[in-house]
């Protein structure tokens, strides 16, 4: 960005001659300007207002968030990071872990994640076979977040239910320096960040290191976590530039465990006893290295690239599973435009290849130990997916976008462990998802859009894996089609941002755990998502206390989902109700800022009715309220250098309430399927960059 400086020099000068001093008049001396030119422009790397531009041209529910709006304080989870973006339910388990769902995907998915496709600068979070955790993404290694709801998210050759996430990190061009970070807070949380980054004119790097520690709110709920995040980028002609990506995570994380509705509500601390006799936790070592080149041509651009993942798991759990897996993968891209039939046509194809093993070895839990060697397989995944789009401008304010993704993958487990019998298997998906849009440009300052998309998720490994409960290959992917209209923009002191969605699916693949820890998989029949997604920011007063450089400001920040989540005339639960998210979840923060970099503001979640934890509906948890604050101070935008400090208060009322849940079929209050939420907590941090 330019800063112009302003140098005004004053004071007495004196002046050759008696005529001059006898007048003595004030002189002004010419006015010194400096332009201090912007880093150039990165072509691997959109700026946030670039990223902007672009994905406001997608007909459905997306989002964009900016590193600025979760940095004032603590920032952990990607709930800190997304929780004013509507439709993204993301509720904490324990520690880091959190369980995400975006338009009721992988309710069902006690841990890990399925449903929603993840990525780091466009390369894959998740495993190849669709599962993934969140412990490798830190917020403080974020520049800005994408949120693709549903089949919005093409681009990536996604096609499930919930969309896809795609979290950039800086590069040398957004940190031109050394910034340090530092937390403090409750339950013994510490927290620290390291980051520099450096450009030139055709080069830049950054990089970052970060660490937490905590004891946690719970029992068995310890975490010492390290992450070094870096990318170097090279421009090798005015039109070509690529960028590698370097990443390594330690991760060491005990696991509390969920337990009674009575347990999480009246003696919240205390681990399930089984966690606690057999220590369970997950360790993750993971190294990541990716690279994206793009190139500028006369009538489009090319990016292309790839990535491998090296990760090792320790997961004591109801065995201790000791996995390694590898990842590798390629993907490119083709963006042209121009004019068919007198009309401006604009037009992408994409394609990815994506590859996957697991050298799974399972033994029995002795304390947290390997005992005897209980299971052995070599698990394979591949994923070929095609993606391509045409937008056609019908009036210069009026689109029509047509696009498809298809899709070929294989899920393959050869069991090495044959004293139990042969359980290996190989299956083979493929998929054809179209969808169509329009989008309506109404003024410059908002939108009208609507598509109709057909979605398709291909069961992951553990979905087919055979259990006394699911005999091999019983699990068929789940299909939707939904039906989405919304509109955003701006005017005036308002901004907005509303989808309504309806979606009908078959065969939703429900995952549950049995008693003996193992989970199994079924197909529902008919159910139907449908839900209203509202943001809403309304600026309530201006220039209450200053009026300099753009003044003060009150606004109020509101994020409003509404969940309708049922069976659709299933021969078991009937139109029940789908466990496992709220019906209503509000979110809202009324805020203070002051041009000199102060700001204050209470904020609130609010789950006003219980929900349901089993098929059944039968069991349900209770309504909560939870009230925060923050405070602080940030050095205004365009200082070149500055600091910042805050305090971030969470559950000040030290309200009892269940943050997230396991589903089941059918269960009573006693079941271990709640998740209590932290207790009042207070943190403290302070960033300095220069």
């Amino acid at each position: 960005m330019n800063r112009t400086i302003f140098w005004s020099l004053a004071g007495a000068v004196a002046l050759a001659g008696t005529d001059a001093l006898a007048q003595n008049q004030p002189q002004t001396l010419p006015e010194i300007r400096i332009e201090v030119p912007a880093p150039p422009r990165s072509l691997t790397q959109p700026t946030p207002a670039e990223a902007r531009q672009k994905i406001e041209q997608v007909p459905g529910g997306v989002d964009l968030v900016t590193s600025e709006e979760f940095r004032d304080g603590r920032a952990l989870t990607l709930k800190d990071a997304l929780d004013y973006t509507p439709g993204v339910f993301i509720q904490p388990k324990f520690g880091e872990d959190s369980r995400l769902s975006i338009r009721g995907s992988g309710l069902s998915r006690n841990f890990h994640l399925r449903g929603v496709t993840l990525l780091q600068d466009g390369v894959p979070i998740n495993l190849a076979d669709g599962s993934g955790d969140f412990q490798e993404i830190d917020p403080l290694n974020i520049r800005y977040i994408e949120v693709f709801k549903g089949a919005n998210a093409l681009r990536f050759g996604s096609a499930a239910l919930g969309g896809a996430i795609n979290v950039h990190t800086p590069t040398g061009r957004d940190l031109d320096g050394v910034l340090t970070r530092f937390e403090i807070g409750s339950d013994g949380y510490r927290r620290g960040q390291v980051a520099m980054g450096d450009y030139g004119k055709d080069w830049d790097y950054y990089a970052t290191a970060t660490t937490i520690q905590q004891d946690g709110y719970r029992q068995l709920n310890e975490q010492n976590n390290i992450r070094l995040n870096s990318n170097f980028g090279y421009r090798l002609s005015d039109t070509v530039e690529t960028r590698l990506f370097i990443a390594y995570n330690d991760i060491d994380q005990e696991i509390p465990g969920s337990v009674s509705r009575d347990q999480a509500l009246n003696n919240p601390k205390a681990a399930a006893a089984g966690n606690l006799a057999n220590n369970y936790k997950r360790d993750i070592e993971s190294i990541r290295l990716g690279s994206r080149t793009s190139v500028a041509l006369e009538d489009g651009t090319v990016n292309f690239g790839g990535y491998f993942v090296s990760r090792d798991l320790f997961h004591p759990i109801f065995q201790v599973l000791d996995n390694t897996v590898l990842d590798y993968g390629v993907f490119g891209e083709y963006e042209t435009g121009g004019e068919a039939f007198g009309l401006k046509q604009e037009q992408l194809i994409g394609v990815r290849l994506g590859h996957g093993t697991n050298d799974n070895l399972r033994y029995a839990n002795v304390a947290g130990q390997k005992g005897a060697l209980a299971f052995k397989s070599f698990e394979t995944a591949q994923n070929a997916d095609l993606y391509a789009e045409n937008r056609t401008w019908l009036r210069t304010d009026l689109a029509l976008i047509l696009g498809a993704q298809a899709g070929y993958s294989t899920r393959e487990v050869e069991d090495k462990f044959l004293t139990d019998g042969d359980a290996s298997f190989r299956d083979n998906f493929t998929s054809f998802n179209p969808r169509v849009g329009l989008l309506w440009q109404a003024a410059p300052e908002w939108q009208v859009f609507g598509n109709l998309s057909r979605s398709t998720e291909i069961p992951t490994l553990s979905d087919l894996s055979p259990t006394a409960t699911a005999p091999i290959g019983d699990i068929d992917p789940q299909t939707a089609v939904t039906l989405e209209v919304g509109t955003r923009g701006s005017q005036g002191r308002f901004a907005w941002d509303v989808a309504v969605y309806r979606a009908w699916i078959k065969d939703e693949i429900q995952l549950f755990t049995a008693s003996n820890g193992q989970s199994y998989s079924l197909n529902a029949d008919k159910t139907i998502h449908q839900g209203l997604e509202l943001g809403l920011d309304y600026r309530l007063a201006e220039g209450l206390f200053a009026t300099e450089r753009g003044g003060d400001r009150l606004t109020l920040r509101q994020a409003y989902t509404f969940s309708d989540f049922s069976f659709d005339g299933d021969p078991t639960y009937g139109d029940n109700e789908l466990p496992g998210a709220p019906r209503h979840y509000y979110r809202a923060e009324l805020r203070y800022d002051h041009p000199t970099g102060f700001y204050v503001g209470p904020n609130v979640e609010w789950v006003p009715q219980a929900y349901y934890v089993d098929n059944a509906n039968t069991t349900e948890t209770r309504p909560y309220a939870l009230l925060g604050l923050k405070i602080g101070y940030d050095d205004p935008p365009g200082w070149p250098r500055g600091w910042s400090v805050f305090l971030d208060g969470r559950n000040l009322t030290d309200e009892r309430y269940i943050s997230s849940v396991s589903v089941a079929t059918s269960a009573t209050p006693n079941a271990a399927l709640f998740n209590p939420g932290d207790g009042r907590a207070v943190f403290v941090g302070a960033q300095v960059r220069w």
